[in-house]
């Protein structure tokens, strides 16, 4: 059985003026805010928490799902499910515009289709090819028995990146998440 260690950085944040791109420290992966058309002045605070998935049963047998914050060096096993949220505070006086988050899903780790949303209105899309293109729906093409080539929705295992686009400002003083869920290998 497999074993997979992951650093988790409790707090770990950035808080650095914008002038292109801001990397985090994802847990062995690479987060970037790409922000536009934003003064020196302005400052975006990221943060990247995870959560490892808890299942119980109460006194009637029911399942119950919990999530259970991850901090310092923690080790997860084959199927485990992780929570990850990527925040990021306008410390700013003045709106954020513009502003998209990059986040690769880590070596290891399997995307959970259709876990990843926002608390705002944000353009959500994925890559299957390190980065390098997103749609919303990434589709493979598949060789059929009869020798015929079609386009099939893209299993979870290819995904390589998740991007949201936040199209509206970000106010001052105020912040947007975005989650998405992984299963470990």
């Amino acid at each position: 059985m497999k074993k997979l260690t992951i650093a988790v950085f409790a707090g770990a944040a950035l808080l650095l003026p914008f002038s292109g791109v801001i990397g985090g420290v994802p847990f062995g992966g690479e987060t970037n805010a790409i922000a536009q058309n934003v003064q020196k002045q302005s400052m975006l605070k990221l943060e990247l928490t995870a959560e490892k998935q808890v299942l119980t049963q109460d006194v009637q047998g029911k399942t119950k799902t919990s999530w259970e914050p991850l901090q310092g060096r923690v080790t997860v096993q084959p199927g485990d499910m992780l929570r990850y949220t990527i925040t990021g505070a306008n410390q700013s006086d003045r709106a954020v515009k513009n502003l998209t988050f990059n986040q690769p899903i880590p070596k290891g780790m399997v995307f959970v289709l259709k876990s990843a949303n926002a608390n705002t209105n944000a353009k959500i899309t994925y890559s299957i090819d390190g980065g390098r293109s997103f749609v919303e729906n990434p589709t493979v093409k598949v060789k059929l028995a009869n020798g015929k080539v079609e386009e099939k929705p893209a299993p979870a295992e290819v995904y390589t990146h998740i991007r949201w686009n936040f199209p509206n400002a970000i106010a001052a003083k105020s912040d947007v998440k975005g989650s998405y869920q992984l299963r470990v290998r």
